[in-house]
């Protein structure tokens, strides 16, 4: 089900623009992003990073670290910005922790208020798969959970620097009383226009 509401969300999304989006794809600079990869950002990552666990980021990601991103969107005048779906399983007080410890100068099209207090009311945290050890990084119980606060503050905070627009994040509350409603393509543009503009 959560796939498919995904799809149903970046289908809304491209008939709302007119454009097609990139699915299930990654910027290399967004696929193990070490020391060189950050730049400028990598004192904020390292310290989001042992914010979130304790740990000492390594300065070179393991080979084995991998991601895609739900959609790229490059829009008709050439700027590109990611596009995520956040259900419910991105809010808990892992992602509490990340997002509390954003610098005030990232920008992101979402409201970053909302999605923390979102987080405030989902303190059962899901176990099986969505909680399992994710080593090296994320070798604790829960790590699934970590990892997945992390790679959503990587999403963040490092396009800006690389000439991205902010990422969207379009989260399940915000779609779900009108997915398959008749005007949901019509509500997809306002909630595009709410975010971006």
């Amino acid at each position: 089900m959560p796939r498919k509401e995904q799809n149903r969300v970046l289908d809304l999304v491209e008939a709302a623009t007119g454009d097609v989006l990139q699915r299930e794809a990654c910027p290399d600079w967004l696929q193990r992003p070490g020391i060189a990869e950050c730049g400028q950002d990598w004192d904020t990552v390292r310290a989001i990073y042992a914010a979130l666990t304790g740990l000492l980021l390594p300065e070179i990601m393991p080979p084995r670290e991998w991601r895609s991103l739900d959609a790229l969107w490059t829009d008709s005048s050439g700027r590109q910005r990611i596009i995520e779906y956040d259900e419910e399983q991105h809010f808990n007080r892992y992602r509490k922790t990340a997002l509390q410890n954003y610098p005030e100068s990232v920008s992101v099209a979402f409201d970053k208020t909302t999605w923390e207090d979102r987080c405030l009311t989902h303190e059962v945290i899901r176990g099986g798969n969505f909680s399992k050890p994710k080593p090296p990084l994320f070798p604790m119980n829960g790590g699934r959970n970590y990892q997945r606060a992390f790679r959503d503050m990587l999403a963040d905070v490092l396009p800006p620097a690389r000439g991205w627009e902010p990422t969207i994040r379009i989260a399940h509350f915000e779609v779900v009383t009108w997915l398959k409603a008749w005007d949901a393509e019509t509500q997809m543009k306002r909630l595009l226009e709410s975010k971006v503009g």
